[in-house]
């Protein structure tokens, strides 16, 4: 008789009520539990945010599977020794983080929260329209996502730039890489995206120095980490005039919490980490997928080089 295979599960947002069943219908075969302190041992972890302790007491782990796109809170942690941490390719995350890009990018343009706030008057009022080529929009991370929306925002005819850690080709986007050319990337672009995986390198990598190379009356989105941003020092690049403004997904504590300078800035807008959410049903059967492959000997898409924090 075939031993089953034995996953265990667990969330810091307590969701397991819709996982767990999702989990054992795409792998009917398996024993899919939640885990709970004392645990018996599983072959699959399939987690977001779990404590040490369960790392701690699950020795025979084949792999882990992190439910989000990004591994940061996991990087933290002391993980097993050899077991692979396999992160979600897309699972529909792409296209909504397209979407909330390509939205925010063209509100700033396009000046839409000038005439939100005339209607909101009773002022009727037009703008001279702003040409695309004196906005370039650079794109900080060519991940999957940022690629995505890369791809995305060029679809609107703006210059596309792109930063990544090591070299890259995308076609329509100027690339740029490395710390040496972080600068140079900074400078050809007006609108810049935050799409990093937060690592040692990248924490506060939007800081007074960064930001003032940005052009001047440029723009800010961050949809990656709240620790990509210095706060203080992208207040400051705000009201001092070299930045217009920012649009903010994501902070260094969340909720944001109230009395923050970010809520009430006229020149500010914030989102509830909403740009991309997971998607429950295909981020499901993508572990699933991946858990027969492994369990056939394949190799998978998504491992998380532990070295480099992604």
């Amino acid at each position: 008789m075939t031993t089953p295979v034995r996953i265990t599960y667990y969330s810091a947002d307590f969701d397991e009520a819709s996982w767990i069943p999702g989990l054992q219908a795409a792998v009917p075969s398996a024993e899919v539990t939640l885990w709970q302190p004392g645990a018996p041992a599983a072959d699959y972890a399939v987690v977001w945010k779990p404590p040490q302790q369960m790392l701690d007491e699950q020795p025979s782990l084949k792999a882990i599977f992190n439910t989000g796109a990004g591994v940061d809170a996991l990087m933290k942690l002391k993980l097993p020794a050899g077991v692979p941490v396999i992160r979600l390719d897309d699972a529909g995350m792409s296209v909504q983080m397209a979407e909330y890009v390509c939205h925010a990018v063209i509100r700033h343009f396009r000046e839409f929260e000038g005439y939100e706030a005339d209607m909101a008057n009773g002022k009727w009022s037009f703008r001279k329209p702003r040409s695309r080529i004196d906005y370039p929009v650079g794109i900080l991370g060519l991940g999957v996502l940022g690629e995505r929306v890369a791809k995305a925002v060029a679809q609107f005819d703006f210059p596309v730039n792109g930063w990544s850690r090591s070299p890259k080709a995308l076609d329509g986007v100027q690339c740029f890489h490395g710390e040496a050319q972080l600068q140079d990337f900074l400078a050809a672009s007006r609108i810049v995206v935050c799409l990093l995986p937060l690592t040692s390198e990248t924490d506060s990598i939007l800081n007074a120095r960064t930001l003032g190379h940005i052009r001047p009356g440029g723009y800010v989105i961050n949809v990656a980490r709240g620790a990509h941003v210095v706060d203080a020092d992208l207040l400051a690049a705000i009201d001092s005039g070299h930045l217009a403004g920012a649009t903010l997904d994501v902070f260094r504590v969340e909720p944001l919490p109230q009395g923050h300078a970010f809520w009430n800035h006229p020149k500010i807008t914030v989102t509830p980490h909403t740009s991309a959410r997971t998607l429950r049903s295909e981020s499901i059967a993508q572990i699933a997928r991946k858990i027969a492959a492994l369990q056939s000997g394949q190799t998978v898409a998504g491992l998380v080089d532990a070295g480099r924090g992604y």
